[in-house]
């Protein structure tokens, strides 16, 4: 979760009452001093970056820290809001323009499509779009198209906005096969999941039972004016997000943000455990080590819990190390590759079996896309097949390290079943030593507006996710 910018005042174009968040204000007055159109000029290179395969956050890494805070508040609004753009551009020209001007178009018609949610008054936005197009090598000999294109479409918006109502990646802004897909999965729930895809996600703490209590935490953000809502037994909803520097003790470790589907995990591999006697517990894919740490903040101080956290790239088992010292706990961390345990295995705890492995599993993110709304334009549905493949891999090499009684705790951030149930209940048709214990199962994303709820899921603004835990007997 990125921090919330600093208020500034609002430039010349900028909506008043629009959030300087989604306007793409920066901390400090940063986006005074830098005029629009070096932002859009920005999001729009980051915008092609993607198309050409790069990830958002290496995408925005590249862009300066001085633009990058506006830069990525506009290019959320741009990813939400781009299979609209795509079909209002196909209205406005017959054939695309050269990708640096044709990203830079389908910025701007995002951003200014619907006249109630533009961060800028639409005029601004083109004129300011128009003045990118000018500045830049790239794109200088497309400006006058651009302005073309721009110009007609506030004249026209309302009957081009009409003639790409029934194209349902206009509609959804999410690309078709996704839609079917969905619409699959989930019969009864594939409309409220694309909804809660394009809203804003919530800013989710989990309070360190080790130093404080949830209703301390919650007591001492009202007291700074930042209410908050209690979610389970440590999580807290932040009604506005906040800068990490801003929580009370976040550098001494007393809270940590984390979604409150991800809270869910330490919980269901660890209830009902006997905990009085020493536990190994093996954390298979840890990076950034959020559930490595709550794993050991509920073992409580002095109860025996090893933890082995495994993280197959090097950076970003870094960040483990980084997540436990912040928060004051110990883990034995080790860079390996979790489906190729005889590389690793010996080193962990003796190579004894574990009695709990937690299974966060790569996979293709369908459940975090509030909170990453490039990867719908980043999948292909030929990735899903490809993950699936991983998932069982891990699944069948991590299963015969889980000791007699043990259990395995398999989660994805995912919303598409065959990363999810079809998985589990593909694993169980080939091993009869493990039995399903009570479980989430698909955990649908939850808009904040809580419209459309799903009985069966815990109340609250949570991203996607699949549980299932499963235990091995001991026969």
């Amino acid at each position: 979760m990125h921090p919330a910018p600093s208020h500034p005042a609002a430039p010349e174009g900028r909506r008043p009452d629009r959030n300087p968040a989604q306007a793409g204000a920066g901390r400090g007055g940063d986006a005074q001093q830098v005029a629009l159109w070096q932002q859009l000029s920005a999001v729009a290179g980051v915008l092609q970056a993607i198309r050409e395969g790069v990830s958002g956050t290496a995408a925005l890494d590249a862009v300066s820290t001085t633009l990058r805070p506006g830069v990525q508040a506009l290019l959320f609004q741009v990813l939400r809001n781009l299979g609209r753009a795509e079909a209002l551009r196909r209205q406005l020209a017959k054939r695309p323009p050269p990708p640096d001007a044709d990203a830079l178009l389908c910025s701007a018609l995002a951003l200014c499509w619907r006249a109630d949610e533009a961060p800028y008054e639409p005029f601004t936005l083109v004129n300011q779009a128009v003045e990118a197009a000018k500045r830049h090598p790239a794109t200088h000999a497309q400006a006058s198209f651009i302005n073309a294109c721009l110009r007609r479409f506030l004249r026209e918006s309302d009957a081009l906005v009409g003639a790409t109502d029934a194209d349902p990646v206009a509609r959804w802004n999410h690309p078709l096969w996704w839609i079917k897909r969905l619409q699959k999965d989930h019969p009864q729930q594939w409309e409220q999941i694309l909804h809660a895809n394009n809203t804003h996600a919530p800013m989710a703490l989990r309070v360190n039972r080790l130093q404080g209590s949830q209703a301390q935490y919650q007591h001492e953000l009202a007291a700074m004016g930042a209410d908050a809502d209690p979610i389970g037994t440590e999580g807290l909803v932040l009604h506005r997000p906040l800068p990490v520097q801003a929580l009370p003790g976040f550098a001494a470790g007393r809270v940590s943000v984390q979604d409150t589907a991800a809270q869910q995990a330490a919980p269901l591999l660890l209830q009902g455990m006997d905990r009085t006697r020493s536990l190994r517990v093996l954390d298979a894919c840890a990076a950034p080590g959020g559930k490595t740490a709550h794993l050991l903040e509920m073992a409580g101080e002095g109860e025996p819990l090893q933890v082995t956290a495994l993280e197959i790239d090097a950076t970003r088992a870094e960040r483990i190390h980084q997540t436990l010292a912040r928060l004051g706990l110990a883990a034995q961390v080790l860079v390996a590759d979790a489906a190729q345990p005889e590389a690793w295995w010996p080193a962990a705890n003796g190579g004894a079996l574990f009695e709990a492995i937690l299974l966060d599993a790569p996979c293709t993110a369908s459940g975090i896309v509030r909170r990453h709304p490039d990867v719908r334009w980043l999948r292909r549905e030929t990735d899903i097949a490809q993950l699936a493949a991983l998932q069982k891999r891990l699944l069948a090499t991590l299963w015969p390290l889980v000791a007699p009684g043990g259990r395995l705790l398999y989660c994805t951030c995912s919303v598409f079943r065959a990363e999810g149930d079809a998985q589990v209940q593909t694993f169980l048709a080939h091993n009869t030593d493990a039995q399903l214990l009570p479980s989430p199962g698909h955990l649908i994303p939850r808009a904040a507006d809580k419209q459309g709820a799903v009985p069966d899921n815990r109340f609250g603004d949570h991203d996607g996710f699949f549980y299932a835990l499963l235990q091995k007997s001991t026969d």
